[in-house]
This record gives C-alpha cells, structure tokens and sequence, in this order.
C-alpha cells in the first residue's frame, strides 16, 4: 500500500509527520510525504519518497492585520491547491492529511475514489471543553466555546473557498462549496487522529467517536547523530544552561530578541543557548544587540556564557537544559514536557497562546509573556522562577512520564490497518 501524508506550512507543522512517516514504513507501507520545496531535506534525512506541493507560505510576504492576513492565506491554498491532484496522481492508495490540507484532500479523494484520514497536530473540532485553539488560552463557557468553534470553522471555510471552486473546476467536479463539503464529512464520520498528548490536553468530553487523540508524533531523528562538538563542549563547561528560540516566528525580530535574550539570561544567572531559527537570533560580544548567526558560535561576552547554534534536534539538546524559553509552537511545546523541563512560553501567533496556556496550567511552565510587551526584566523573572522554583520541573518530568506511555505513531498504525485490513503484514512493503 502507498501512502500519501500531505501538509503544508511551517517546520512545526511538517517535521512531527516525518517520524509518523517512518513509523508506517517501518510497518511494511511504501510512504510519502508531501510539502512545501523547502522541507524536502526533512523527507530525505527520515528515508521518505518526497512530492513537492506548490505553494509557498513565504512567498505572499509579511502581513499587517485580520484581512490582510486572510487574503495572504487564501492565496497560499489557491496555490496549494493547484498542483494537489499531480501530487497525489504520482500513486497513492490512502491519504493521510493534515488540517491544512484536508480541506483541499476531501475533494481529490471524492475525485479519485482514494480514502483518506485526517492526521491533525492540533484540536480543531468545537468542543464546550474550551475555545478555539486559535482564539487563544480563555473559555468562554461551554455554549461560548463550541459557538466560537462553529464561526472559527465557518471562517476557515471562507479562506479556503476559492482554492476549493478552482480545484473541483480542475479536477471536473460539480460545484460544492466549502462549508458543504466539510458538512458531509462529519455526517460521513471521518476519521481524524490528533497527534498531541492527553497530558497536555484531555480528549474533549463532546467530541464524536471518529475523533481520537494518539499521543504524539515526534520528528525523526537519525539514531547515530550527535549534537555539534562545539555544543558538546559547552554543555560540558557548566551547569546546564537554558535555550532560547522561537522557531519559524519572529523574522527580523532578531536584534531585539538577542539583545534581550542576553541580558536576561545574565541577569537571571544562567548561562544560554540562543536557536537563530527565522528570527536570525544570536548572540553580539556586548549583549547590547544580535546579529543573525548561523552555525554554531559563542559569544564573546560574560566569559562565553552564551552560545548560538542553529538547527539541532529537540529530542537530543532539551533533555540536558534547565529550561526552554519558546513561542509555544505545538512541537515545541511537547518537546519541552517530554524532556521534563520547565518551559517559559513567549507566544507569538496562531496556536501558540492556547499551547502556552496548557503548560501553565499543568504547571510546566511560567505565565505566557506576550511576545510584544516582552522585557529583559520580564524574561529575567520568568527564567528565575522556572529555573529555581523545583515545582515546574516536577510537574514537567510528570507530564512527560505521561508522555512516554503513548503510543502517537503506533495507534496510527493501527487505525490504517483497520481501514485497509488487505494491507501488508509488517516488514513486507507491497
């Protein structure tokens, strides 16, 4: 069986499905993963057949504003949509597809007669259990929270109608609007699994039979690699320090962010690892400012107790830090709990204010601090009291204990067993 995972978006929303990827290949199924040009590296290194989809989140530029940003991303999946069909037209028995892509997914399958699933990162369902994870971390009562729910789906369905009209035209399909579609699945009982943790986020109470939570998925990471030597060698220099970054967020925020990072952390006490990521933070010889660093390289400042590296696994660097300061990005958000430590959460966009807000509430992490209001003083304390107060690492080490006894990738597995029960036995691709 050839099976399809389709996503699209930034590296925390492509990087999970690379070891859900492996797991399934390992499991005697010929894998694909389909994304963005820019992530084909990711497919590479995890041994995954890689299918460029068309588009590029990028490629519309910065944006300002509700609308702007609602234009921008209509035109990115009008993009996405356009070469979906050749995509999947390569050979694909199932489609695995992620919530950015099944509203497009949905319509190649009624075309092409192929069933698909959903593998969703995130809870995008209403439930009366909170609000819409893009509506940030405060409930609005059960009624309040599955009605803003609905509206948040209803506006999902906007953005995504143009790419829809065009791509069922492509693909020689009656018109059908997007809202309709979407109808039809839930009374149909697609199946969607969610590659988060319970320990973050219990299953909704409300939520149908068809929509399970797994367990995470965690990005593939090659068994003989190793972290740089230069890093080596500075977490074998001191007491374990704590890292910085904010992933795919924040470009050109990378002065500011530096600069501030720096003189927290020396405030603070502690010594750090800056993450350039897109933002291009690091470190400068005063502390005074960042300029955009690549590699690996100390800083010259405090007697070098400050290092920038750039892209190294999570699985291999948190578990010997002290704490994680993050935009609570949803993969980053996992990492941090699963390698027991404490997190201080600066939510930047999109998910990343309800991400943030499930680590304070199980007590794993600080406060959020809203990336705009951001302060040396504020990091500083927030650093302090992740670091020194022992009762965020507690309750990180317990969730992350939580962690371990799922199986993300396993239980899907066994659901693409169960919907494709003339599938290959383990250990014998078709």
């Amino acid at each position: 069986m050839r099976i399809l995972i389709a996503t699209a978006g930034s590296r925390g929303d492509v990087a999970s499905y690379t070891g859900l990827g492996v797991a399934l290949r390992d499991a005697g199924y010929e894998v694909a993963l389909a994304a963005t040009q820019s992530f084909a590296p990711l497919a590479e290194e995890a041994g995954l057949e890689f299918r460029p989809l068309p588009a590029d989140p990028r490629a519309h530029g910065a944006v300002q504003g509700g609308r702007e940003l609602m234009r921008a991303a209509a035109a990115f999946l009008t993009d996405l949509g356009e070469g979906f069909a050749d995509t999947v037209a390569e050979g694909t028995d199932l489609l695995l597809l992620s919530a950015t892509t099944a509203p497009l997914g949905w319509h190649v399958s009624e075309a092409t007669g192929i069933p698909s699933m959903g593998v969703y990162l995130t809870p995008t369902a209403p439930t009366g259990d909170f609000a819409p994870v893009v509506a940030g971390a405060r409930s609005l009562g059960r009624f309040g929270n599955r009605a803003a729910g609905r509206f948040t789906l209803h506006m999902a369905d906007r953005v995504f109608e143009p790419a829809v009209a065009r791509l069922r035209e492509r693909l020689e399909l009656p018109a059908l609007t997007a809202a309709r579609m979407r109808r039809r699945q839930d009374e149909a009982g697609w199946p969607v699994l969610h590659g988060f943790s319970t320990a973050l986020v219990p299953r909704p109470s409300d939520w149908a039979a068809p929509l399970t939570v797994t367990g995470c998925w965690w990005p593939y990471v090659d068994a003989v690699r190793r972290l740089p030597a230069e890093l080596e060698d500075f977490l074998a220099a001191g007491p374990p320090p704590v890292l910085v970054g904010f992933g795919s967020m924040a470009a050109g925020e990378g002065e500011r962010l530096g600069a501030i990072a720096v003189r927290a952390l020396r405030r603070a006490g502690l010594r750090g690892i800056l993450q350039s990521g897109s933002a291009g933070l690091a470190a400068d010889g005063d502390g005074n400012g960042a300029g955009a660093g690549v590699g690996v390289g100390a800083g010259a400042g405090a007697g070098g107790d400050v290092l920038t590296v750039g892209d190294v696994p999570h699985a291999l660097l948190f578990p010997r830090l002290a704490a994680v300061v993050h935009h609570a990005g949803a993969g980053t958000t996992a990492a941090a709990v699963r390698a027991g430590i404490p997190s201080v959460t600066v939510p930047v966009a999109a998910d990343q204010p309800f991400w943030a807000a499930r680590l304070a509430a199980i007590g794993a992490g600080t406060a959020p601090i809203p990336f705009r209001s951001l302060t040396a003083e504020s990091l500083a304390d927030a650093l302090t009291a992740a670091v020194r107060n022992p009762s965020y690492a507690q309750a990180a080490a317990a969730a992350g204990r939580h962690m371990s006894e799922e199986d993300g990738a396993g239980s899907v597995v066994a659901a693409v067993r169960r919907l494709a029960p003339s599938s290959p036995a383990p250990g014998r691709p078709r």
